[in-house]
């Protein structure tokens, strides 16, 4: 017999990403739970306009276990009243709404007022992002507008609870980001390499995800020259490889410049498409470190990969990256430029990796779903 029921917001398949896989994970932790779990999704999440991929919608198969509602667009207000007036009439105990974004304000502001005039649903918002990293006309305004039906919130970040502060002190509370552990295990280093044709003998970097200005792959760039510059100068100095996996959602054309200005383009191997879930696992494991060089950042979800794959990460100093990385346990942390990222870098080879893979198994069992759970349901 179900606990009670459950209504999550947000993107889920068809759509994909982060979010999605987020939100389907959650899902089943609830259910763990015995809890009667709705996805309650889009219809239509950005307009293509405003879209920086290639597409929004997952290639792989509807996961069979969920249940996934898409009702939402984004940009019709009509829509908005008619979702929230169905989300009212079905008297869920609970609703969990994501918030990354303030041009999901709107609409989800709307329907969520909609929804408490049933005087039964508590709303807990987990807010990825309140300040978002490329700031657009009406930010402001929108967030205002969300945070006002919503009962409590959930960051996954200091920065986060901090900037939330500036819109509401409605109860929140801080919880780790729980650990990806649905892309499937880990594969031996050997067999991931050999998956993606990568050299089996050679030093491997990663930096994975979409790339955006603030995650600053240029500054990784400008790293890797350096330490091209150090192999010169130092021939006992192994020269890694650079892998980029992940879509652009910005304009390639300088990243492209930088490869051919810095001379990077044998050092460098790009898979700058969207990497699906069935593939997320052989990038993570055929790196020895991956590399977050971000400018700013709230809470990045390549962490919790990394920890569920046991790969080792350097990270720059800002956000939340370093609250998740304790330096020279799990990573290393580097100041966020480019010399100091390159520093880090020449640094961790010369350490032991099993160090760090240890500390990873040991760091990780404090990110668990029954957390994130336990901290919905406490934070009144």
């Amino acid at each position: 017999m179900a606990q009670r029921k459950v209504i999550i917001i947000g993107p889920a398949h068809p759509l994909r990403g982060g979010l999605a896989s987020f939100n389907e994970r959650l899902a089943r932790a609830f259910m763990h739970n015995s809890d009667d779990v709705t996805i309650c999704t889009f219809t239509l999440q950005y307009p293509e306009f405003l879209f920086p991929g290639t597409t929004q919608y997952s290639s792989e198969p509807a996961p069979a276990d969920l249940k996934i509602l898409p009702m939402i667009n984004s940009i019709n207000p009509l829509n908005w009243l008619r979702v929230g007036n169905r989300l009212k009439s079905m008297q869920a105990d609970l609703i969990v709404v994501r918030y990354w974004l303030p041009f999901m304000g709107p609409s989800l502001g709307t329907l969520l007022r909609q929804v408490k005039k049933n005087k039964h649903t508590r709303v807990v918002c987990i807010a990825d992002n309140v300040i978002p990293h490329e700031s657009r006309p009406g930010d402001t305004a929108f967030t205002r507008y969300f945070v006002k039906p919503v009962d409590a919130f959930v960051t996954m970040s200091n920065k986060v609870l901090s900037d939330l502060r500036q819109f509401t002190q409605k109860p929140a509370q801080l919880v780790s980001h729980p650990l990806y552990d649905n892309f499937g295990n880990a594969v031996p280093m050997a067999e991931a390499r050999a998956h993606l044709q990568l050299p089996d003998n050679k030093r491997i970097l990663l930096f994975f995800g979409f790339i955006r200005k603030y995650k600053g792959l240029d500054w990784l760039l400008e790293a890797m020259h350096l330490l091209k510059l150090h192999a010169e100068q130092h021939p006992d100095f192994e020269m890694p490889t650079l892998v980029i996996a992940g879509e652009y959602y910005e304009d390639s054309k300088p990243y492209e410049a930088l490869l051919d200005n810095l001379r990077l383009r044998d050092n460098v191997i790009l898979h700058t498409q969207f990497i699906t879930d069935s593939e997320v696992k052989y990038f993570l494991c055929a790196a020895d470190v991956v590399i977050q060089p971000y400018k700013n950042a709230t809470q990045s979800g390549v962490t919790p990969l990394a920890y569920h794959f046991e790969t080792p990460m350097i990270v720059t100093r800002v956000g939340g990256l370093p609250d998740m990385v304790p330096d020279e346990k799990t990573g290393l942390i580097a100041e966020p430029n480019p010399a100091s990222i390159a520093d880090t870098i020449i640094r961790f080879y010369n350490l032991p990796r099993e160090n760090f893979v240890q500390g990873l198994r040991e760091e990780k069992k404090k990110y668990s779903w029954q957390s994130l759970i336990d901290a919905i349901d406490q934070v009144k």
